[in-house]
């Protein structure tokens, strides 16, 4: 089965928040904010433009030639306004649950009954993988003699169980400060 595509919906995304935004505009996105937790490049932004073109979900508004090159600007569609719904509304599963940070971003309203979904799916999912990796530490190194002989793989677990117990902080505080 194929993987979903990411990409349009970041870039729907994008339009959503900042109409009429050119490729270069979109580009540079990725660049600064977006670029702190998803990557896409220029051999990947304009190919999917063209498609979205076809699949109704963006329009160009505007097309003028500068002194320098071709600027066509792109603006959301109706169409494409509901994909972006129906992509945010998808569930967060173990899965897919590096999207939830794409989803967040994208979230305007703080009473989002969709953000509040996907935080609670969130510190559900981390509270499980917190479980699972402090089992492991458990079982792996509860001796001595244990983390002595493999202190690389304790190193990395330990650090996998503090990142985790931070994610569920985070999350459990940011799911209270939206009551």
């Amino acid at each position: 089965m194929p993987k979903p595509r990411i990409l349009p919906n970041v870039i729907l995304g994008l339009l959503d928040n900042h109409p009429n935004m050119s490729g270069r505009d979109i580009e540079n996105e990725f660049q600064t904010e977006i670029g702190e937790f998803w990557q896409a490049s220029h051999s990947q932004i304009y190919p999917e433009l063209k498609r979205m073109l076809t699949d109704g979900w963006i329009k160009i508004v505007t097309e003028r030639v500068d002194e320098d090159a071709k600027v066509i600007r792109y603006d959301i569609t109706a169409a494409g306004h509901d994909h972006l719904l129906a992509w945010l509304h998808e569930p967060i599963t173990a899965e897919n649950d590096a999207l939830s940070s794409l989803k967040l971003y994208f979230i305007h309203d703080r009473h989002s009954p969709t953000l509040a979904k996907i935080l609670r799916t969130q510190v559900e999912l981390h509270t499980k993988k917190l479980s699972h990796l402090r089992q492991r530490q458990q079982q792996l190194f509860s001796k001595d003699a244990q983390i002595d002989r493999q202190y690389g793989h304790f190193l990395i677990l330990t650090r996998a169980i503090e990142r985790e117990e931070n994610n569920v902080d985070w999350l459990q505080r940011t799911l209270a400060g939206l009551k």
